[in-house]
């Protein structure tokens, strides 16, 4: 297959970013809904979650293969590792933010927002001064696919910051409808978080928002629209060492220079959900589509977390 078939070119500054021979590759087939991809240098493997079927998987580089990480797993939804190394999940059924410890036990980190459950947990980032970012649309609880069908108690969907001291949990963005997937820039001055109020009508955003972060890195302000999704909607994403955001969209993943134009994508045949650098180098991006895991190693490598 010729590289036209794998990646698309909509700017200059995309042609040199994927070498044409380097083909996308499916790792892994069986999910249902495969989203929230998270790598660990370590053992070289990455974990992530299938959100319907209630699981965990994990695919270790070394020998390509696959196994069941953790099932049940809250309906796990994205996952990201702190500077310690440790696991950081969003669950939707257990409507809270869980950390698994280097023991191997599970510790929550926000299950409720001033005496309320949260709504689901979607998709979470960690700050350098140990903070935890997440948002909080309702996902997981709409229907008993992706959770367990309920009410939300907190009435509206927020992007949240849990204090890496004192365990506090504030609410730091309250005027999205959906919000989903979220990552800092490389200097850590911007937060960019997606909003997919789409699914919930057509009057609704499908783009993606950018945030400043203030002096102490607590506080957001401004918001406006970075860039609106051309093919179905955002969703989970990573920035690279460059800065340029690749982000999930219905057919591959798109590749956003800074100034936010849209300069090329990566062809998937499913809808993705998120992606995550990994490998030895960081140059291999391992994409979560709606039923598989693939890969692409690119000419460029992913912004180091820590």
């Amino acid at each position: 297959m010729a590289a036209a078939d794998y990646y698309e070119i909509l700017d200059p500054r995309f042609a040199w970013l994927f070498n044409g021979n380097a083909q996308v590759e499916k790792l892994f087939t069986g999910c249902r809904w495969a989203e929230g991809p998270a790598w660990f240098a370590a053992g070289r493997y990455v974990v992530w979650s299938d959100i319907p079927n209630n699981r965990m998987l994990r695919y270790d580089e070394t020998d390509g293969s696959v196994s069941v990480f953790r099932q049940p797993s809250g309906n796990s939804n994205g996952n990201t590792v702190d500077r310690q190394g440790r696991l950081v999940t969003c669950e939707h059924s257990g409507r809270r933010v869980s950390r698994t410890e280097h023991d191997g036990s599970v510790t929550t980190i926000a299950a409720k927002w001033k005496g309320k459950r949260l709504n689901s947990p979607n998709d979470v980032v960690v700050k350098s001064d140990g903070s935890i970012w997440f948002t909080d649309p309702t996902y997981g609880i709409d229907t008993d696919y992706e959770g367990d069908k309920a009410e939300s108690e907190i009435g509206a969907c927020y992007v949240y910051r849990v204090d890496p001291d004192s365990g506090d949990v504030e609410a730091v963005i309250t005027d999205m409808v959906r919000p989903n997937g979220l990552a800092f820039s490389l200097d850590e001055s911007l937060l960019y978080v997606v909003d997919t109020g789409r699914t919930h009508g057509a009057e609704n955003p499908a783009h993606m928002r950018v945030f400043n972060v203030g002096k102490h890195g607590k506080k957001v302000s401004g918001g406006k629209v970075f860039a609106d999704c051309t093919a179905g909607l955002f969703d989970g994403f990573r920035l690279d060492a460059d800065g340029r955001i690749w982000t999930s969209a219905a057919d591959g993943i798109h590749c956003y220079d800074p100034d936010g134009t849209l300069i090329g994508k990566v062809k998937v045949p499913e809808v993705t959900a998120n992606c995550v650098f990994g490998g030895a180098k960081l140059n291999c991006l391992y994409i979560a589509g709606t039923t598989s895991l693939y890969s692409v190693r690119l000419m460029v490598n992913g912004a180091k977390t820590f």
